[in-house]
């Protein structure tokens, strides 16, 4: 088997795949991606961050859930149809991002390859294709880019076809009339308000009491009340010691006696990386106890000229974050003077309804490092846009350094929280103030305008 030379070999045909193979052929590389999966896309577009935010939105135009407050529309959504119609759109949007991903290769001129990889020794990945055909790459570089997987947690019967990780709930042909959340980390509250939308009534089990502790707590708290709202319980500071079923139903049994009964049952517990079979140990690569591989500084891992970004080594697991640590790492693998770090600020958000984002130091954060905080908050029910669009418990919370007047931490809860933060992401990039909030003029009537008031707020604070 004649070996086929490469400048870079990237394993995994993911977001952070896709970036990371397109940045090294853009400065001339000749670039080979390897996919285990007839398409690209990986967890991103096959069965996590798109395919969950399709459902999501689809959820919410076929609930009705927008309208319910503005002309007291109630929709009862029918199971099949409802099924069906969220099963059309996840595909529909996923074939979509596929079609681009595949154009976006072809265009930066990357080979696509289809197989399983294993890594055979340094500069050296064996293919095995669908048809047991064999092909042997070399590369200067390799790029592990791929992804993780649900942790399946033992006791639980994920032979029950009711009995469902974050993957296989996409799969669902009927809408539950119950579902227990086992998890109420950031999967397990998206899951849970989108199906508590349709109209299930939604249990959630979750061992941290409040529920999201690396987000501002006021604003969990308004989430957390928006979600009760439609019909999410949750049991907080309790875990599943089993799940059984019993009388046509599934049990999940909490300490104390307490049962839920679920027609459906959703295990979010974390992820795993998938680095089975690629042979890491061999030429060595180290992971951890579930299977994330161990990366240094610029995503170098413990073996010389192999390199891993994304979720395959762990937090914070981020699409955004992922592409931007393959590109960082293409340009430290190849010496390239142009993208060397990831940024400092990240943004994240938590696509419940309601939604939330995030980023910078919440308010207990910043007391906690030193920092005398100033905070203001302005609310989507004084706002004319809120008003608008019907969103009376949206809210912008603003975090300053009463020192600097910088502004150091933003959080938004609400109707496009993920969109909104971007300005004061931007703002603190560029090291903004208070000030800067105060002199800027804002489309009217725009949810935006709250930046503008909440330094106000923050303002009469001072």
């Amino acid at each position: 088997m004649a070996p086929e030379r490469f400048d870079l070999v990237v394993i995994g045909g993911g977001a952070a795949g896709e970036r990371g193979a397109a940045q090294a052929a853009y400065f001339g590389k000749r670039v080979a991606v390897i996919e285990r999966r007839g398409e690209p896309g990986g967890a991103t577009v096959h069965s996590g961050t798109l395919p969950s935010k399709t459902v999501r939105e689809a959820a919410l135009f076929l609930s009705g859930y927008r309208q319910r407050d503005l002309y007291g529309v109630s929709v009862d959504v029918d199971a099949d149809l409802g099924v069906a119609a969220l099963i059309a759109r996840k595909d529909a949007v996923r074939a979509t991002e596929a079609a681009r991903m595949r154009a976006n290769l072809d265009r930066h001129g990357v080979e696509l390859v289809r197989g399983e990889a294993t890594i055979t020794g340094p500069g050296a990945v064996e293919v095995t294709g669908v048809d047991g055909g064999r092909r042997l790459l070399e590369a200067e570089a390799i790029l592990i880019v791929t992804g993780s997987r649900p942790f399946r947690p033992p006791g639980v019967p994920f032979d029950d076809p009711d009995v469902h990780d974050s993957d296989s709930i996409l799969g669902i042909d009927r809408l539950p009339g119950t579902l227990a959340v086992l998890g109420g980390g950031v999967i397990g509250l998206e899951y849970a308000s989108m199906f508590a939308a349709l109209g299930t009534d939604v249990d959630v089990v979750e061992p941290r009491a409040p529920v999201l502790p690396f987000i501002d707590g006021e604003i969990v708290d308004r989430m957390s009340r928006g979600m009760e709202a439609l019909g999410v319980t949750f049991h907080l500071g309790e875990r599943a010691e089993s799940v059984e079923r019993r009388d046509g139903k599934l049990v999940a049994s909490l300490p104390g006696g307490v049962e839920i009964a679920a027609d459906m049952v959703l295990v979010t517990s974390g992820r795993v990386g998938n680095t089975a079979g690629l042979g890491l140990e061999a030429v060595g690569v180290d992971t951890d106890e579930r299977g994330k591989i161990v990366v240094g500084e610029g995503f170098r891992t413990t073996a010389e000229g192999i390199y891993a970004a994304g979720d395959v080594i762990g937090i914070p697991a981020l699409a955004s974050a992922s592409m931007e640590q393959a590109r960082v790492a293409v340009c430290r693998a190849f010496g390239f003077a142009y993208k060397q770090d990831v940024a400092d600020l990240i943004p994240s958000a938590v696509y419940a309804i309601p939604e939330v984002s995030t980023v910078g130091a919440t308010e207990a954060g910043a007391q906690a490092s030193g920092i005398d905080a100033v905070v203001g908050r302005a609310s989507f029910a004084d706002n004319a846009r809120g008003a608008i669009i019907g969103d009376r418990d949206g809210m912008l919370k603003l975090v300053f350094d009463r020192d600097t007047r910088r502004l150091v931490g933003c959080h938004c809860v609400g109707e496009r929280a993920s969109e909104l933060v971007h300005i004061g992401h931007a703002a603190m990039t560029l090291d903004g103030t208070v000030e800067t909030f105060i002199e800027m003029v804002f489309n009217y009537p725009t949810l935006s305008e709250t930046y503008k008031y909440a330094a106000y707020d923050a303002l009469g604070r001072w």
